[in-house]
């Protein structure tokens, strides 16, 4: 008998192990808007579902990094389904604080630019597998707007 539930483990451990997954890719990050009080980047992310239903993602966390600092970090509950059979794209807003932007005015200046390293985890609700997070880290360079783009 317990040869047989040692066989049953396998084969469902092996099963689970094979189940197709959504694949993720951040396509482009780039500087959005300015406000009075902060700077909005936006990450496209392009995520393709093997499925033939949809799958709702759970929450977007996030983690910007520049100068070997963390200059934001959240999570978005909640926002949406990935289409299935086809490719969505998401689009992941990340605020940053001006003070933390003036805070790397040595990055900025020398080329004005910021150098970063974009952390995302998509976390969807797998049929079966349960919740299942797919980690996105990017390296990159965003250009920052001048005085004649923003005006």
């Amino acid at each position: 008998m317990s040869q047989l539930v040692d066989k049953t483990k396998n084969f469902i451990a092996e099963k689970v192990a094979n189940v197709k997954k959504p694949e993720a890719n951040i396509t482009d990050v780039d500087f959005k808007k300015v406000s009075r009080d902060s700077a909005t980047f936006n990450a496209q992310v392009s995520v393709t579902n093997p499925y033939g239903h949809a799958i709702p993602i759970c929450e977007i966390s996030y983690t910007l990094k520049s100068a070997n600092r963390v200059i934001a970090s959240g999570t978005i509950p909640d926002p949406g389904s990935l289409t299935a059979n086809e490719t969505t794209k998401v689009d992941v807003p990340v605020k940053v604080p001006y003070s933390i932007l003036v805070s790397l005015a040595r990055d900025i200046g020398s080329d004005w630019d910021i150098d970063y390293v974009l952390e995302l985890g998509f976390t969807v609700d797998l049929p079966i597998v349960g919740n299942f997070t797919l980690p996105l880290p990017r390296k990159g360079e965003v250009k920052l707007p001048t005085l004649a783009d923003v005006f």
